[in-house]
């Protein structure tokens, strides 16, 4: 008997991917204000950016709505995890809403320093992508003090009135190199220009672009699992791509794949954004192993332990029935 072939074609998943603590605490924070209060609850926006969770909590009972002007009064509103400007709150009060805030704690975070940092009168300059709702809600804080920062190209239009005042706030799902070099640009024209207190970008956007870096140097594709109003999983993609791998693309689902993305291909790297259930993981698992893709190794980067407690509000009224 002839001996068995080894195989050729393995998939390096990385570790960690998916849910972060801020995303988990949004979903479930859903989950639990349906059960606590009944069917509909209203959420503004997509409480996270992924098709498949705002799908599976619209079976649920949620209604997803764009703006709180679409609640109707006196019914509960849970505020996304990517946050809301004071004015949202306001109408909300104004409408006699019953809100739940799931705004993770790291982008209230950032609220809080752009607050602090207008108090004292700075002008700020806020890295990230225009028109994404976390950017949207940060600005909101200080609309007269911030100023948008939008990729290298947008550094030399940059306009401010004291140079000596000046501090830099991110979004906090942006890629840790691109960043750093819009920082570095900025800092020519800007040398005096003052960083935030502490990192921006969250730890779980950090770990996934580190654990993605590890396995593209070894693949020659590298599947993100993310929807495309993803910002942290469209990093991932360009991290990819950056760092070793030929292609990567990014998936909704396992029927995104085409064949021809494997032709030729031995190695495929697997990751997912933060904002992803692992079921979807496991699905894209599945298709790549009917390609033959069946050795599968995990490849660990960062060891994350982060957890967070669900929004006040509804720990209260969870409080009340315990």
């Amino acid at each position: 008997m002839e001996p068995k072939t080894p195989t050729t074609r393995r998939v390096l998943v990385a570790k960690p991917r998916g849910y972060c603590a801020g995303v988990d605490r949004a979903v479930v924070a859903v989950e639990k204000a349906l059960e606590q209060y009944g069917a509909p609850i209203y959420v503004r926006k997509q409480i996270v950016h992924n098709t498949h969770v705002v799908r599976t909590l619209e079976a649920k009972g949620a209604i997803f709505v764009e703006e709180t002007a679409d609640v109707p009064e006196g019914e509960i509103v849970v505020f996304s995890a990517h946050g809301v400007s004071p004015a949202v709150h306001a109408e909300a009060e104004q409408r006699r809403l019953r809100t739940v805030d799931a705004t993770c704690p790291l982008v209230t975070k950032v609220h809080n320093e752009a607050k602090r940092f207008a108090g004292q009168d700075y002008d700020i300059l806020l890295i990230g992508h225009e028109g994404h709702e976390e950017v949207e809600g940060t600005s909101g804080e200080a609309p007269e003090h911030i100023q948008l920062v939008d990729g290298l190209d947008s550094v030399e239009h940059v306009q401010v009135r004291n140079p000596d005042k000046l501090v830099w706030l991110s979004q906090t799902t942006l890629s840790v190199d691109e960043t750093n070099e819009t920082v570095a640009k900025l800092k020519e024209r800007f040398p005096t220009l003052i960083d935030p207190p502490s990192d921006d970008i969250c730890y779980a956007t950090q770990n996934r672009q580190v654990a993605v870096k590890e396995i593209a140097a070894q693949s020659q594709l590298v599947i993100v699992v993310g929807s495309e109003n993803s910002s942290n999983s469209k990093r991932l993609v360009e991290v990819a791509k950056d760092h070793g791998a030929a292609a990567s693309y990014l998936v909704d689902n396992a029927s995104f794949i085409r064949d021809e993305w494997l032709e030729g291909v031995t190695t495929v790297g697997v990751t997912s954004g933060a904002s992803v259930p692992e079921e979807l993981v496991d699905e894209v698992l599945a298709r790549l192993a009917q390609h033959g893709f069946d050795d599968v190794e995990q490849v660990e980067s960062v060891q994350e332990s982060m957890r967070f407690a669900l929004p006040h509000e509804l720990r209260k009224d969870l409080r009340v029935v315990s």
